[in-house]
């Protein structure tokens, strides 16, 4: 394994939650890092995510977009590494929105791979996510089973993972696909479900349930993510590889209420309110982390609990 120091790289989307805390991992790793990011107005707040680099003579800031072709090749001259991060979140999102999310995440990797195949560059690491496997019928999921997403950013996601097989195999570039298992910690999107239960009990308000609550997800702390990513370039992967990045447990979303009206100490007098499910939305999400913890030496060191109290903790200092 070649550890990734001294090294020109590039991170799509580089302002947003996972991509932030990558760039500084990157940056602490004496790596020179330029992103590119467009500050989409789906959230605000991402300023502050790279307010402390400008000053690093080691950072560099793009202000464009992924399907802008012409600032991707001029920014990927002489790169190394590139981690591909940009994205049109929000599964709920992509609904009401199908056209953005399937121009944002399905041509816009399509550029990021033609980009990098006429700068020569060496790898290539992309943000997949667990949407791609839409309803599971048997967990935990590992990375062999069926694609059949059931939601539009599960598509658009599955699309982009089909260009990277197809680069690969027409251009022989290395490219590994990351399925993340949905990730949480500070700097998390306000559309995200711990974001907003934490608001709303903040606020005094009922936490919005959609369905029954006994609904399941795998997190995964934002600091394993970033360590799994960085394990991908590190490590000397030929061809196209996929791989799951989970936290290796799952909880309800009625217990992950639960835990936060006890840690906000207001688990009396707040009620959650039960809405329709959606049908975009799966029931349980439970990733087999066990190629990645093999092939990438990835083990994931934050707990749950823990995870969810340095959430709150930053939280609180950022509202």
């Amino acid at each position: 394994m070649n550890r990734l120091e001294n090294k020109n790289v590039l991170v799509t989307g580089g302002a947003g939650f996972i991509g932030s805390h990558l760039v500084d991992r990157l940056l602490e790793n004496q790596n020179h890092v330029t992103i590119v990011d467009n500050f989409d107005p789906f959230y605000s707040g991402k300023e502050k995510n790279i307010e402390k680099n400008l000053g690093n003579p080691n950072f560099e800031f793009a202000k464009g977009d992924v399907l802008n072709y012409d600032l991707l090749r001029k920014i990927l001259e002489k790169k190394d590494v590139v981690f591909h991060l940009a994205a049109q979140a929000g599964i709920r999102f992509s609904t009401e929105n199908p056209l953005k999310t399937h121009m944002v995440n399905s041509t816009g990797t399509l550029n990021v791979l033609q980009a990098v195949k006429e700068c020569g560059v060496r790898k290539i690491v992309f943000a997949s996510s667990s949407s791609v496997y839409g309803i599971a019928k048997r967990l935990p999921i590992e990375e062999g089973y069926p694609t059949l997403p059931v939601s539009i950013y599960g598509s658009s996601k599955l699309s982009a993972e089909n260009y990277c097989r197809c680069y690969n195999k027409l251009f022989r570039m290395n490219v590994v696909a990351l399925r993340y298992f949905t990730v949480y910690g500070p700097r998390q999107r306000p559309d995200m479900a711990i974001y907003k239960f934490v608001k709303a009990i903040l606020d005094g308000e009922p936490p919005m349930i959609f369905g029954d609550g006994e609904q399941t997800r795998d997190f995964t702390y934002v600091d394993d993510a970033v360590q799994g990513t960085i394990l991908a370039a590190e490590r000397e992967i030929e061809g196209f590889e996929v791989f799951n990045l989970g936290g290796g447990s799952r909880i309800s979303v009625n217990k992950l209420v639960l835990m936060i009206l006890n840690m906000l100490g207001k688990k009396e007098g707040i009620e959650p309110k039960y809405l329709d499910a959606r049908r975009e939305e799966v029931h349980d999400t439970f990733a087999d982390i066990t190629k990645a913890r093999e092939k990438l030496g990835y083990a994931p060191k934050v707990d749950f609990k823990r995870g969810l109290e340095n959430f709150i903790e930053w939280f609180a200092k950022n509202r």
